[in-house]
């Protein structure tokens, strides 16, 4: 619009700036203006009046026509059109309207304007034709009528009258419209133009800001700029309001005024009025101005849409709306606008690393590591490469809509940050490339001078020949490679920087250093020549001058010839030894001659006259030294103190004399003076010698003042003698007499002292020991720790002071002893009494830390306090001195102790009373162990707390509904059934004491019940019965049902045959409905109890059935009588059965599943309820599986009462059982002890007394009973139950005192098919009875035609699997046929266990597991497993067993995949559904080391699985042999109870997410009662075969080996493979058995120990094919030859030396196959010869493959050339005579060990297999690296034993991991690993230890049970054949090593060795 009004200027009116128009109405419809013409004027109307219509909307050229006051003929004819219409269209309205004041109005004359006037309108009226005009459409007219308001049309005759006036109206205007048109005048337009010019803000609208300027703009504008031109607008037009407007609008004022047009004074309302108009006009045209403006001002942002309608009318406020809405509108196209710039900066990101310098930091790091100028030059072109993208792909300007952007100071600024950086590169390389010169000039400055150097000896000489070869043939290259580097390197520098002339230098001079170095070394061989032949000359002479100076030597020698004056010995002396320092020099001085001889290469000179020399001086010297020593020593003893001599070295000195004196003698029989001499030394030391006895007496140290006057007394004179006295003075005095006397004195003197020593030892023993102490958890407290050494210690010294005291020379001593044994004795008692204190501290210590608990033992609590105060103080005084005899100092240590541990007695009494109390109070307390009840007991302040506990206390209660005020309200079972308590049980009352409250819920629990079962029993009748079972607790519903069958078949008895077949109807009808809901939708809580109800319902229907049949007809009928009916009398529920009856418990149950009740059942039920009416107990006993416990569980769950099953083992002793007793007794429970008969006889015998006290009790109605000991209230209706499994493994006979208190009950085997029947039947199933039968004759025709294993078991508990399965899988898919699912069924339960034989008579069809099949098939890859078939259905096995059974066992031998399988099991789900199993949660694994399990890692794992609330699956998995007795204390665990017992008499409760896995290789020691618990997975390693393990081994092979090269191995393997193992199997004996998979396992890991070869892509890169095809093929044959046919005899190696040498011809020919009956094999395509072929002399065990070039078969024996020769001083035991077998099997062993694979050596004894091995750890390993173990096995080798020795090798690296010191690998070689004993069920402990290890990387820490991981340890065995003493090793131990046979010695080897020895031995 702005545009437009610029283009086409028009006259605007004379006084006011333009108003908008708002409304598009013609201007004829509105409202008349009222006032009339003036007749005076003739040129406008009064401009005032034209405000109201004052616009009309030029149709034609779109601008506005504002009324002018131009003089043209045009523009008057304009005005006059217009007026016209006004005046046309005003006539009505003036005569309708009252006229205004008529003094006002002028008086009407005819004028010529209004003669046009009247001509206009009567063309209008009747100018026209009404026919020509088209007439208005009906259809507008009911457009208009639609708009009329519904309540207003009933108006119907103003309706029509309003549509005729419509009608004149549209005719009226149509025609004026066309009047108009025809009196327009054509050239008006042009007229327009010439307006005259006018002021500027009449010129155009005046605007508050000029568009125009934006618009003419070229070019884009700042923000800030585009501000100051809006301000400065503004300005502009505040001027012109100013300057022009506003005196404008005076100036027509003042022509008003004068023209008198303006209302007169003397009317002053009428001026106001006039002024207000003024005022209103002027306001009206401001606002208008800033609406516009503000509108143009949008449109300059928010380009408007070209509108074609114009508004007419005015609208003057503006709102605050309206502001913000254009400030919106602006806003909202700005940010709109501002997407496209902000996108485009986008474009920007990928440079972001320049822009916040994370590119200069990264620079920065990687020049501050070392690179090479490859990668540096690799980051300048990346950077180059950035700098022109970012130059030449980014633009500089872009229009984006309403934005420009600048993008040019940007781009420069991060190519300027690129360029810095790639400055600083380039900066780097220029130094690196410096410095690498200025490195490669000093080298090569270094080896000029080195080899330009004068060397000035022969030696030097030597070394400088070698360094210089050495340079020339490596250094040099090197140095060569560097340099090529630095000029690649020079030439990019060259492109990209400038050099100094320094850096030019350098870079000439390295190139030159370079071309001088061959003159160099030309010039240095001369050298070398020159220096050569000068040495050589000078050896000679000096060779010359050393033969003269021996002579000399000779010459000096003679002259001793003639020594012989004793005075002049030390003169001789001085001689002889200078003479002997010459001759020493003279033997050096040959060595070096021989060394230079040696460098010249000629043959080393000898000179045996420097030895002939030697020989002859010895003598001589020998002589003078020892004649001048003599004579010292002579002096030193006579002459010096006496006290220090010592008697026993003087007679060892004096007899070393005489005896080199007498052999001189020999020697000088030609040298007269000489011998002379010797003679006079030797009498002198002979006169010395008689003296000696006596000395012997004088100087014993053990002499004592008493010891010198008993002497005294007998010599008669005293001879005590003094300090300073000499031997010389006492020999004088003539003793010799008396000597034999002093003897004795002597000898006794001697003994004492030597006690006395003894003890001073002893007591400096003691002052090292200290003890071990560790502070006690956060208590900040102390405990002692391993106090065993001190024990040791202490021990060893109390016997030794013990017969230190019996000796008869301890008399003087003896008080010190005695004190000294005191002291003993006081430490032995002191830490006694210390420990136990300790033991109980720490037993006590977390109870009464619990404040609940002080405040309920006030008593004890006062004197734990003392205790701990005691222990504390005592541990402080310990801590501050450590030494162990410190304690004995510290005062009345002994005595606190005691008293401690008299209070702690006390204490654990009170402590015992007080839980003690607690059961009396609540008596069910009794089957919770101690540290349970604590727990329970110290919840005191928050009784929600206890909730985890309930559940032992009450079978059915797992959780009570508390308010929040802490009452009881609810409560709910482990099934989530809840049931409302009748009355609140508020806990506050309580005070804290949970057994008040616990008290309380039994109570109202039992009331509760009663209120539930009574009210049922009245709604029963009233409802419907398929809405009242789904309306009451489970156990209601089953309890009441039966008592309406009673009375109902009571009735119909009573009215005969009729009313009972009748009634037999109704019950059919009952159950059809029942189980037509079963087989709908239901809550998992109806569903249990409509099942167990079908249960009961069809076994009531069976009994009602028979009745029928026999036509009973009397109540008291035996077969009515004889089945267990439910009464309600007198307001109580009675439970009757024949004879016996029992009032109903109510005890609440939960809503669990019912037995189905069959003959057998029903016969227990007998007894048992007869038993009870006797008071005695049941015993029912049988085979397992045939539901003993299960039985009398469903008894107590038929009668409501409390049945505590309990797993005895032969741990339990007889007071753990009265506990239990007790709680039976004073509760009134019932309790079922599970396998009875495994309690220890001795203990039976106390218990038939404590069972036969409760009996008396019960019979004698007493309602007190006192129960060893204690005084117990009786609860008459407890009863105790047995059950037995007649003897197998581990089983006693129950004693006769005990049988008589029970009543027995022969359990055989149940009826399956009823069984199965109505299971299926509760399960919904229609077909339930043929199905039934189905499942019967399957496992009949199992138990018939399969196999008998140790495993297989077909009894209740496997069909008990199936129909568990099958009720799963009907809910899954209610409209399957359910022949097939019960099929599925039979299929998952049993196809897994069946050994492969079996399975072909076992077929059966096959699931779909697809997404689960996915899972595992991913898991196989990311486990690089191969997921055959077989093992694929061998996890879906798993896993459908798991969800059936919740113990099962995998069983099989090794490589059958069992720990595989499992784990791939654990990834699967946990990809299908997250939540299934943990990882952590998997491995609870341990395995069943050893029996040494304290109850510790199962109790600890179980107890933390079964407390854990996440819904995960968690498996507890047990690795290794099961045997009958620990697999038994299991027992509880695996049946329905799934209940663990513990000896404490704990008992966790397993929960639903637990599953139990045993990993066991086979089931012969397994108990029957086990097997039929479990579900069965049998896995077979040829099953899964070798090839699998092949494959994914393939998977692991170095990179540098491709995938055609892989082929080429697994081509290798199948077609030297099969007929290999095959043969070795059918052909060979082997020392050791293995398996198939082990032999290809071992030849695996034996490629794998080549495989270095291929994992330096160097050499790999620099290999051609031939060379690698054939390596891999010379590799996989070695290792073929030393692991497949490695561990077989020496006989039968010689026939596999036949047939692999046959093999590598080609295929092997049909009559070897049929001599050896091979089969594998047969299809083998036509193989190549081999690239490198075997040489034919000798077996296939006389070569090595030597892996250069293409590989080569060099015999052993060539080795055995550098063998080393025996050395001189070995001993005979250690020699070792390498021989062709010490070469092999060192070479093996480097191989294997140094590749970390395990291996086992196995050979008869005397084979030297532990001799190689010892020898290859201790020799032949770098021992930077291996630090090796040595353990030698003998048959009582422990497990325990086993762990501690390699524990303690080993360093603690962090919590939990343990390996040898950094950096090194410790091999463990176990010699001798068959020897350990087998325990009872023929496991080897120890050897289990090292298999865990082996599997699983662990070991359970034998302390706290914690797991420990161990790292950087491989392991060694060697073993004998079994036998004598040595046991077979089980083969999943076997499975992980590489057997190596090592047999007999050939009789070549027997003479090799013997040769060598006997020539050795020559030798010396």
């Amino acid at each position: 619009d702005k545009s437009a009004s610029k283009e086409k200027p028009k006259a605007p009116e004379r006084v006011l700036p333009q108003l908008a128009t708002v409304s598009t109405k013609p201007q004829w419809q509105q409202a008349a203006p009222s006032f009339q013409l003036s007749i005076k004027q003739d040129n406008a109307i009064p401009q005032q009046f034209s405000v109201k219509n004052e616009q009309s909307y030029d149709q034609v050229d779109g601008s506005y026509a504002g009324p002018s006051t131009s003089k043209s003929p045009h523009k008057e004819r304009e005005n006059f059109r217009r007026t016209l219409v006004n005046v046309i269209m005003q006539q009505d309205a003036i005569l309708d309207t009252a006229a205004p004041d008529e003094s006002t109005l002028p008086k009407p004359t005819t004028s010529a304007i209004e003669k046009d006037i009247l001509r206009y309108y009567y063309y209008i009226h009747h100018g026209i034709d009404t026919d020509h005009v088209a007439p208005m459409e009906d259809s507008w007219l009911e457009h208009v009528l639609n708009l009329v308001p519904q309540h207003l049309k009933v108006l119907t005759n103003s309706i029509l009258e309003l549509s005729d006036e419509m009608r004149e109206d549209y005719l009226l205007s149509v025609k004026k419209s066309i009047v108009d048109f025809v009196l327009k005048d054509p050239r008006e337009k042009e007229d327009d133009k010439k307006a005259d010019e006018l002021l500027p803000h009449r010129a155009e609208k005046l605007r508050l800001i000029d568009i125009e300027e934006f618009h003419n703009r070229q070019d884009a504008l700042e923000l800030s700029i585009f501000q100051s031109i809006v301000v400065k607008h503004m300005e502009t037009a505040k001027e012109t309001l100013l300057k022009m407007w506003f005196p404008e609008v005076q100036n027509i004022y003042y022509q008003g005024n004068k023209k008198k047009q303006l209302p007169t004074g003397d009317s002053s309302a009428k001026l106001e009025s006039f002024f207000n108009c003024a005022a209103t006009l002027m306001t009206s045209q401001l606002q208008e101005l800033a609406v516009v403006s503000m509108q143009d001002f949008t449109d300059l942002i928010v380009q408007p849409l070209e509108s074609k309608s114009k508004p007419t009318t005015l609208k003057p406020v503006i709102l605050d709306e309206i502001v913000e809405a254009h400030k919106e509108k602006v806003k909202e196209v700005i940010l709109r606008e501002s997407m496209a710039p902000k996108e485009h900066l986008k474009l920007y990101d990928k440079y972001d690393f320049l822009i916040n310098r994370k590119a200069e930091q990264d620079a920065d790091a990687f020049l501050a590591e070392n690179h090479s100028y490859e990668k540096i030059i690799q980051e300048i072109r990346k950077y180059q490469k950035l700098i022109e993208d970012i130059q030449y792909t980014s633009r500089k300007t872009v229009r984006l809509g309403m934005f420009e952007m600048h993008c040019e100071e940007l781009i420069r600024a991060l190519v300027k940050r690129a360029d810095i950086i790639c400055g600083k590169f380039i900066a780097k390389m220029i130094s690196n490339h410096q410095e690498v010169n200025t490195r490669l000039c000093e080298e090569f400055e270094k080896i000029a001078e080195k080899a330009l150097s004068t060397p000035p000896n022969t030696a030097e000489l030597m070394e400088m020949k070698a360094y210089i070869q050495k340079v020339e043939t490596t250094d040099m290259i090197e140095l060569e490679q560097r340099l090529v580097d630095s000029k690649n390197c020079l030439a990019f520098l060259i492109e990209y920087a400038s050099f100094s002339p320094a850096d030019i230098r350098l870079n000439n001079s390295v190139f030159q250093w370079y071309r001088r170095m061959e003159e160099i070394f030309e010039e240095h061989r001369k050298i070398i020549k020159e220096k050569t032949e000068q040495y050589q000359e000078g050896l000679k002479l000096r060779c010359e001058w050393f033969v003269e100076e021996l002579e000399s030597y000779a010459k000096q020698l003679e002259n001793f010839y003639s020594f012989g004056d004793l005075q002049d010995i030390q003169r001789y002396l001085k001689k002889a030894q200078t003479l002997n320092g010459k001759l020493d020099l003279a033997a050096d001085k040959i060595e070096e001659f021989n060394a230079e001889e040696e460098a010249f290469g000629w043959l080393p000179s000898i000179y045996p006259q420097r030895k002939k020399i030697q020989d002859g001086l010895n003598p001589y010297l020998r002589l003078y030294e020892t004649a001048v020593e003599f004579s010292n020593k002579y002096r030193e003893w006579t002459e010096g103190p006496y006290h220090k001599v010592n008697p026993d070295q003087v007679e060892t000195d004096v007899g070393n004399y005489w005896r080199g004196l007498y052999k001189l003698e020999k020697i000088f029989h030609d040298s007269p003076n000489a011998l002379a001499m010797t003679k006079k030394v030797k009498a002198k030391v002979e006169d010395f010698k008689e003296h000696i006895p006596l000395i012997q007496v004088i100087c014993n140290p053990g002499l004592r003042a008493r010891h010198w006057e008993a002497m005294s007394s007998i010599a008669g004179y005293p001879l005590q003698p003094a300090d300073d006295s000499t031997v010389f003075s006492l020999l004088d005095m003539n003793l010799q007499p008396y000597l034999d006397r002093f003897e004795g004195i002597s000898e006794a003197a001697s003994k004492e002292y030597s006690l006395e020593k003894a003890m001073e030892t002893m007591i400096n023993e003691w002052d090292t020991m200290e003890f071990t102490i560790l502070p006690y958890r956060e208590s900040g407290t102390f405990i002692l720790s391993s106090v065993d050494e001190i024990q040791v210690l202490l021990d060893d010294h109390i016997i030794k002071s013990q017969t230190m005291r019996g000796s008869p020379f301890i008399q003087p001593y003896e008080k010190q002893m005695r004190e000294w044994e005191g002291k003993l004795l006081l430490l032995q008692e002191i830490l006694d009494e210390w420990l136990k204190v300790q033991a109980t501290w720490l037993y006590l210590e977390p109870i009464f830390s619990s404040p609940d608990i002080m405040s309920q033992m006030p008593e004890e609590g006062r004197r734990f306090t003392t205790v701990d105060k005691t222990w504390r103080e005592i541990m402080k005084s310990v801590v501050q001195d450590k030494h162990v005899l410190a304690v004995l100092t510290t005062e009345r240590m002994l005595e606190r102790l005691k008293k401690s541990n008299e209070l702690l007695e006390l204490i654990l009494k009170g402590l015992n009373e007080y839980l003690e109390k607690k059961r009396l109070f609540f008596p069910r307390f009794f089957f919770l162990s101690n540290d349970e009840l604590l727990e329970i007991l110290s919840e005191t302040k928050d009784p929600t707390r206890v909730q985890p506990h309930l559940k032992k206390c009450f079978e059915g209660i797992a959780k009570v509904e508390f308010t929040e005020t802490l009452d009881i309200t609810h409560m709910k079972s482990s099934e989530g059934e809840v049931v409302e308590l009748m009355e609140s049980i508020s806990t506050a009352k309580a005070r804290g004491q949970v057994e008040k409250w616990l008290v309380a819920l039994e109570k109202v629990m039992i009331k509760s019940m009663h209120k539930v079962i009574k009210n049922a029993i009245v709604a029963y009748t009233q409802h419907e019965r398929i809405n009242w079972v789904r309306g009451w607790p489970g156990q209601t519903v089953l309890c009441v049902s039966q008592t309406f069958w009673t009375k109902e078949v009571q009735a119909s008895i009573s009215r005969g045959q009729q009313a009972l077949e009748q009634y037999l109807e109704k019950c059919n009808k009952q159950i059809d409905d029942i189980v037509t809901l079963v087989r709908g939708k239901l809550s998992k809580q109806n569903r249990v109890t409509l099942g167990a109800l079908v249960v009961l319902d069809v076994h009531a229907r069976d009994v009602l059935t028979s009745l029928v049949n026999k036509k009973v007809s009397d109540e008291s009928d035996f077969e009515w009588l004889s089945q267990l009916r439910y009464y309600w009398q007198e307001n109580h529920l009675e439970t009757k059965m024949i004879n016996a009856g029992l009032r109903y418990g109510y005890e609440y149950l939960g809503n669990s599943p019912r037995l189905v009740i069959t003959p057998l059942t029903d016969r227990c039920y007998r007894t048992l309820f007869g038993a009870l009416h006797l008071h005695l107990g049941g015993a029912p006993e049988g085979p397992a599986g045939t539901g003993k416990t299960e039985t009398t569980k469903d008894l107590a769950k038929a009668i409501a009462k409390q049945c505590v099953v309990f797993n005895c083992s032969d741990g339990l002793d007889y007071l753990a059982l009265g506990k239990f007793f007790k709680g039976l007794l004073s509760c009134g429970a019932w309790a079922c002890f599970d396998e009875f008969n495994r309690i220890d006889l001795e203990v039976l015998s106390v218990v038939a007394q404590q069972i036969l006290t409760i009996q008396r009790g019960i019979n004698a109605g007493a309602d007190i009973l006192v129960f060893e000991g204690t005084e117990l209230k009786l609860d008459p209706t407890c009863a105790v139950f047995i059950t037995m499994n007649p003897g197998y493994a581990g089983r006693s006979e129950l004693p006769d005192n005990l049988k008589a208190l029970f009543r027995t009950v022969a359990m055989m085997v149940p009826d399956y098919a009823m069984i199965a029947e109505i299971v299926l039947y509760s399960c919904g199933f229609v077909t339930a009875r043929p199905l039934s039968v189905k499942i019967v004759a399957t496992y009949r025709l199992c138990s018939e035609q399969l196999s008998s294993q140790h495993h297989y078991d077909y009894g209740m508990r496997a069909v008990k699997s199936v129909l568990t399965a099958a009720g799963n899988l009907k809910l899954k898919y209610p409209n399957e046929n359910e022949e097939i699912l019960l099929l599925r069924s039979i299929i998952d339960v049993n196809l897994p266990k069946f050994l492969s034989h079996d399975l072909p008579l076992f077929e059966l069809p096959k699931p779909d597991y697809n997404d689960l099949l996915v899972a595992i098939k991913d898991n196989c890859d990311s486990m690089n497993l191969q997921m055959t078939r077989v093992f694929s259905e061998k996890i879906l096995q798993i896993y459908e067993m798991m969800i059936v059974r919740h113990g099962f066992m995998i069983v099989g031998e090794p490589f059958g995949g069992k720990t595989s399988a499992y784990r791939v099991l654990a990834g699967a789900l946990n990809d299908l559904c997250e939540k299934s199993v943990t990882m952590g949660q998997l491995y609870g694994q341990f395995d069943a080391v050893s029996h040494e399990w304290s109850d510790g890692i199962l109790a600890v794992s179980f107890r933390a699985f079964a407390s854990s609330a996440t819904p995960d699956r968690k498996w507890l998995i047990f690795d290794g042999p099961v045997d009958a007795v620990w697999i038994e204390n299991m027992n509880t665990v695996l049946d329905d109870n799934k209940k663990l017992c513990l000896m404490s008499g704990e008992i966790i409760q397993m929960s639903p997410q637990m599953n139990l896995i045993f990993e066991p290789m086979d089931l012969e020691v397994a108990s029957p009662a086990t097997v039929s618990r479990c579900g069965m997975i049998y896995m077979e390693p040829h099953m899964l075969g070798w090839r699998p393990l092949m494959l994914s081994w393939v998977n692991l092979l170095p990179a540098g080996i491709s995938t055609i090269q892989k082929e080429f191995i697994i081509g290798l393997f199948d077609r030297m493979v099969p007929i290999s193992v095959e043969f070795i199997r059918k052909h060979t004996k082997e020392l050791s058995p293995t398996s198939d998979t082990n032999l290809v396992r071992s030849l695996m890991n034996l490629i794998d120990c080549f495989m270095d070869n291929f994992a330096d892509e160097v050499k790999v890169k620099d290999r051609n094919d031939r060379e690698t095809y054939s390596l891999l093929e010379g590799i996989f044959l070695f290792s073929l030859i030393w692991s497949v046919g490695a561990s077989c005899k020496d006989d039968d190696r010689l026939k596999f030396n036949k047939i692999l040498r046959e093999l590598m011809e080609g295929p092997i020919s049909e009559l070897t196959r049929n001599k050896f009956k091979l089969l594998s094999g047969g299809e083998q395509t036509s193989s190549k010869a081999l690239s490198v072929p075997f040489p034919e002399k000798g077996t296939i065990y006389d070569y090595q493959f030597v892996t250069e070039g293409i590989g080569k078969w060099e015999p052993w024996i060539k080795n055995l050339a550098d063998a080393p020769l025996i050395p001189k001083d070995v001993m005979f035991n250690e020699i070792i005579v390498p021989t062709l077998d010490t070469i092999r099997y060192s070479a093996l062993m480097e191989l294997l060990t140094t590749h970390q694979k395990p291996s086992i050596f196995v050979g008869p004894t005397g084979t030297g297999k532990s001799v190689y091995i010892t020898n290859f750890l201790l020799n032949q390993l770098n021992k930077e690296i291996y630090k090796p173990l040595l353990i030698n096995f003998s048959a009582q080798t422990t497990a325990a034993q086993t762990q501690n020795i390699i524990m303690s090798k080993l360093d603690k690296r962090r919590k939990g991991v343990f390996g040898p010191p950094l950096g090194k690998r410790m091999v463990v070689f176990v010699d001798d690993v068959n020897m350990p004993a087998r325990e009872v069920y023929g496991a080897q402990p120890p050897i289990e230890l090292l298999r865990q290890w082996l599997d699983h990387w662990n070991w359970y820490d034998l302390k706290d049970c914690s797991m420990i991981k161990l790292v950087d340890i491989q392991i060694m065995c060697a073993m004998g054949p079994p036998g004598g003493g040595r046991n077979p090793v089980t083969p999943r131990y076997m499975r992980h090593f590489n057997v190596i046979t090592i047999n007999e010695f050939s009789d070549k080897s027997m003479f090799t060795i013997f040769s060598r020895i006997l020539t050795w031995h020559l030798k010396i």
